[in-house]
């Protein structure tokens, strides 16, 4: 399983917010520029956790991105599934669908990888992610705003 560039954009914003809970509001400059991604990239992510309800975003002067406490919360499982959507493994449909649809043992084996995959990161929550010895590392990347 790969997960996609966009979904591990994300993960690493709400990493980024989890390991600063205590410190004022980043903004969305400032985590690309830490997570070294390009800004345009990171407002679409920032976007789509806003949309998930997994962080804030407030404009103007002390404005910035904060997590939700239900982001905080958040299983990292439940957040993947959200991002990469419930598309499966493998497309045996399209243009020319498989000639072995009907009969193949193998889709139904990767949808069970694929849960297997997502249930694996169930237990875990945002706010683990950014423990230690994470925390600090992104804490330190955070810490050079030199923007």
């Amino acid at each position: 399983m790969r997960l996609t560039k966009f979904t591990d954009l994300a993960l690493r914003a709400v990493m980024s917010l989890a390991a600063t809970k205590d410190a004022e509001p980043l903004t969305t400059r400032e985590v690309a520029h830490a997570m070294d991604v390009p800004y345009t990239h990171m407002t679409k992510a920032v976007a789509r956790l806003q949309h998930l309800g997994v962080i804030e975003a407030r404009r103007g002067r002390g404005g910035g991105l904060a997590l939700t406490e239900a982001g905080r919360h958040t299983s990292v499982g439940r957040l993947v599934r959200d991002l990469e959507g419930e598309e499966e493994v493998v497309a045996c449909e399209g243009d020319s669908p498989c000639p072995l649809r009907g009969a193949c043992r193998l889709r139904g084996a990767l949808r069970t990888a694929q849960e297997a995959f997502y249930s694996a990161l169930d237990p875990l929550t945002v706010n683990d992610l950014a423990a230690s010895p994470a925390g600090p590392v992104l804490v330190g990347l955070i810490g050079r705003r030199h923007i």
